[in-house]
C-alpha cells in the first residue's frame, strides 16, 4: 500500500516546493505512481509542473470547500506517472472558511482515501505557516519530511514544527512519524555550509537524510520552464540530489514502513 508523505517548514525559502518537485518527479522516474498535492495556496508547486495560473481550474480548495471530490481534480503532468491535484489563491481562505466545519483536521485524510491504492506516493507539498492547511496533512499523512537550509538560524521554527507534529500524534494520527529532514541549498565551498551541515546531523541523527541538495542554478530556473528539474537537465547536480534522495526513501520503504491505509 502506498505511503503519505507531508513536506513541511514554517520557515520560507528553505527549498520546500523544490523538494516537492523534484522528490515527486524522481519517484516517478523510479516507475513509481505518485499523486503531489499543492497545498501551498501560492501554488508554486502547480506553476513548477506547467501548469500556468486559470481561474476557471478546480483546486484543492474545492475538494475541501465540499465542491468536488479529490479525483476530480487531478491532473497529469509532462512526467510519466506524476500526476497533480493543484492549488489557487483561494487555498488562503479555506482555514477560516473552515474554522466551523465538522472533523475539520480529518478533512484531506478523507478525500484522500480512494486515492491511496493508486499511488505508491502521495506527497503533500504544505504552506510555509503551521495554519489548518498544515494541520490537514499532518493528519492525512504517514511521515514528515523537512527540508532544512544550510544557515545560520536553520533550526529556527523547526521545534515548534516538531512539537506540532507531536501534538498531532497525540490528538489524531499517532502513527505518524519523522520521514527525516533534508539538507537543502548546501554550498560545499564554504565554512558555514559545512559547519551548519554537520550541526544538524549531530542533532538529528540518523533521521538526517545522506542526500544533501546542492545550490544549483538548474534547480532554481527549472520551474519558470514549468518543469522538475529531471526534464530540464537530468545531469545536473540538482536533479542526481533529488534522485538519490528518492532512493534513500525508497530503501527507507524497504526496511519495513507501512503505508497509512494498512496502519488504519
Amino acid at each position: 500500500m502506498g505511503r503519505t508523505i507531508a513536506i513541511a517548514n514554517q520557515k520560507g525559502g528553505v527549498g520546500k516546493t523544490t523538494t516537492a518537485i523534484n522528490l515527486a518527479a524522481s519517484l516517478a522516474a523510479a516507475e513509481c505512481r505518485v499523486l503531489l498535492i499543492d497545498s501551498d495556496p501560492q501554488a508554486n508547486a502547480t506553476g513548477g509542473l506547467g501548469f500556468r495560473k486559470d481561474p476557471g481550474r478546480r483546486t484543492l480548495y474545492h475538494a475541501l470547500a465540499g465542491e468536488a471530490a479529490l479525483a476530480e481534480l487531478v491532473l497529469q503532468t509532462e512526467v510519466e506517472g506524476l500526476a497533480l491535484v493543484p492549488s489557487d489563491k483561494n487555498l488562503v481562505g479555506a482555514s477560516i472558511e473552515l474554522v466551523d466545519a465538522e472533523n475539520r483536521e480529518r478533512l484531506l485524510d478523507g478525500l484522500l482515501e480512494p486515492l491511496r491504492p493508486e499511488y505508491r506516493y502521495i506527497l503533500i507539498d504544505c504552506p510555509p505557516a503551521l495554519d489548518l492547511l498544515t494541520l490537514n496533512a499532518l493528519v492525512a499523512a504517514d511521515s514528515l519530511l523537512v527540508p532544512i537550509q544550510c544557515e545560520y538560524f536553520a533550526l529556527e521554527g523547526v521545534s515548534e514544527l516538531l512539537d506540532t507534529m507531536e501534538r498531532v500524534r497525540a490528538a489524531f494520527n499517532p502513527a505518524l512519524e519523522l520521514e527525516g529532514v533534508v539538507l537543502t541549498m548546501f554550498d560545499e565551498r564554504t565554512n558555514l555550509a559545512r559547519q551548519v551541515a554537520e550541526d544538524l546531523r549531530e542533532f538529528f541523527g540518523p533521521k538526517a537524510f545522506r542526500t544533501v541538495i546542492p545550490r544549483n542554478v538548474r534547480l532554481a530556473e527549472a520551474p519558470g520552464f514549468g518543469k522538475p528539474a529531471l526534464l530540464y537537465d537530468v545531469r545536473s547536480r540538482g536533479t542526481e540530489s533529488y534522485i538519490s534522495l528518492a532512493k534513500e526513501i525508497m530503501a527507507h520503504d524497504q526496511r519495513g514502513i507501512t503505508g497509512h491505509t494498512a496502519q488504519a
